[in-house]
């Protein structure tokens, strides 16, 4: 490989050789047909696979993955029945804690090295989730197949000599005497062949060490013009205040004054669709934006298609798969699983049904909600929309109304008044003896009518929810909106300690988090 490879002239040249080749490397195998098996057939092979390495351990011997594997009939519609549907906190309490303990063989074999510390975002606390060596390499497998799909795009191939901005946590990861803790943008960072890590990786190694977001932030937009960007990841909302700053700091018109080949922007987590206006204003040319499906539990999928098309998930990466339909019968109120829910597998979904999405994982996850509600838009090509979260819902008196909703009555009012909105959160509240809703709209236009907004949005929810129509003739009373500056968003999540990275502002406020959140604008208001 190329371990010697510092920054510099010779990395430079090193860069553009290596650039060079992934670019021919990628061009030479358009032309080449590869042989694929059916959706089914690569979901089977993997769980077969999991459940194989799985049956020694304690897991395994209590849910007799032993016996599951030599059933004759169906090995699959075995593991359902044998296996409890788990959450996180299921999941944690009867096994994961005893990882943390250091003990070994727990729900996957050998002993856990490290743990990624989620964003939280529906629940206040982190979250410890197991990241196992399988599951890393599982991980840059579909980082390798998403890279084969650039060819697809209208990419130049310069950008795959360029460096790659990574705006993730911190990359430093605290020991905890058998194990590491941090981000997961950490721990994949300090499982970079080095090489990679000196050729392409911004902002290096020295800058995301640093704990706090502010500083790295702050030595990016300094530094921006020392590198050469073809590549941009990260959230949304980060990535366009670093872009602002960097193009404010450096007094250019934008980003590509700084950056001229930069190409590619790949992004995840949350709609880009807010951003996607005020984002085409820090460029001086268009870019492909690439939208990829990932979390603290795996790398599941990416966009493998131009054009409109949804994110294609990767079926033979040591993830299997079964979607439960986000209803009443299979959820509570609250979006917690109801026992025994009905799950489809890949070849059974539907396309514009709502599904809330269940894992079994190389990392030791079994038939574990993760808490993302996704939609296929194309079945037959595994091709999904992520519209929303299992917590992250309203539905006081029957409403039932989605992020996607959310995003969509949003979408309408930035482009009827023509202002951009980054940030919104919604709650949902008792209101003379009926109920309503609370918007928090960001806005920094001074001249926006909160009524005009509070009229589109309602108006909007009407048009695309039945349910919300129905009750807003009944049980929904009324519905209030509170403009608020961007930033205080922001300056939020800086209070409770989820500035920047993969951290996102939760569309849908309920319980403590609505507590916390009308406390914060209450202390700041006086």
């Amino acid at each position: 490989m190329l371990p010697f490879i510092e920054e510099g002239n010779n990395g430079e040249r090193a860069m553009a050789l290596l650039g060079n080749l992934i670019s021919r490397s990628l061009r030479v195998r358009k032309q080449f047909k590869l042989t694929v098996a059916s959706p089914l057939a690569y979901q089977r092979h993997t769980l077969r696979q999991l459940l194989e390495r799985g049956q020694y351990t304690s897991f395994g011997k209590q849910y007799g993955f032993g016996e599951i594997l030599s059933t004759e009939v169906d090995f699959i519609k075995a593991f359902k029945k044998n296996v409890p549907v788990f959450t996180y906190n299921k999941m944690y309490k009867e096994w994961w804690y005893r990882c943390l303990d250091g003990e070994e063989n727990v729900s996957w074999p050998g002993k856990v090295k490290y743990f990624a510390l989620s964003s939280g975002t529906s629940e206040s606390a982190s979250k410890h989730i197991p990241v196992t060596q399988d599951m890393l390499r599982s991980t840059k497998k579909v980082g390798f197949k998403q890279l084969y799909t650039m060819t697809e795009f209208n990419i130049p191939p310069v950008a795959f000599q360029k460096g790659v901005l990574m705006l993730g946590g911190t990359t430093s990861l605290f020991e905890k005497g058998g194990y590491y803790e941090g981000d997961m943008s950490g721990i994949s960072a300090k499982n970079m062949p080095r090489w990679l890590s000196n050729l392409f990786y911004k902002p290096g190694q020295k800058i995301s060490k640093r704990p706090k977001w502010e500083d790295r932030i702050k030595l990016i937009i300094r530094k921006a013009p020392q590198w050469d960007v073809g590549t941009i990841c990260g959230v949304p909302a980060w990535v366009q205040i670093v872009l602002e700053e960097v193009i404010k700091y450096h007094g250019v018109r934008n980003i590509h004054e700084i950056w001229p080949n930069l190409s590619i922007y790949i992004h995840g987590g949350v709609s880009f669709e807010p951003y996607r206006e005020s984002f085409k204003k820090l460029l001086g040319r268009p870019i492909e934006y690439i939208e990829t499906y990932m979390a603290s539990e795996g790398s599941f999928g990416f966009k493998a298609r131009p054009g409109n098309h949804g994110i294609k998930l990767v079926l033979n990466a040591g993830i299997f798969y079964e979607f439960v339909p986000f209803t009443s019968e299979n959820f509570d109120d609250d979006g917690n699983p109801k026992p025994n829910p009905v799950t489809y597998l890949i070849n059974e979904v539907k396309e514009d049904v709502d599904y809330a999405v269940m894992l079994s994982t190389c990392a030791g996850a079994w038939r574990y909600i993760i808490g993302d509600v996704i939609r296929f838009t194309d079945a037959k090509e595994g091709e999904i929309a992520i519209v929303g979260r299992t917590k992250q819902f309203l539905s006081l008196c029957g409403e039932h109304m989605s992020v996607d909703n959310m995003n969509k009555a949003v979408d309408t009012v930035s482009k009827k008044l023509g202002f951009t909105v980054r940030e919104f959160a919604v709650a949902g509240f008792k209101y003379e003896n009926l109920f309503a809703h609370r918007w928090y709209v960001g806005c920094d236009d001074p001249d926006i009518d909160p009524q005009k907004v509070r009229q589109i949005l309602d108006e909007t929810l009407c048009e695309i929810n039945d349910d919300y129509a129905v009750e807003r003739t009944s049980a929904l009373k009324e519905v209030f909106v509170e403009l608020l500056p961007n930033d205080t968003f922001y300056e939020y999540m800086r209070f409770i300690g989820k500035e920047g990275a993969m951290n996102k502002f939760p569309r849908v406020l309920k319980n403590g988090a609505l507590k916390n959140w009308e406390e914060y604008l209450a202390q700041k208001a006086i």
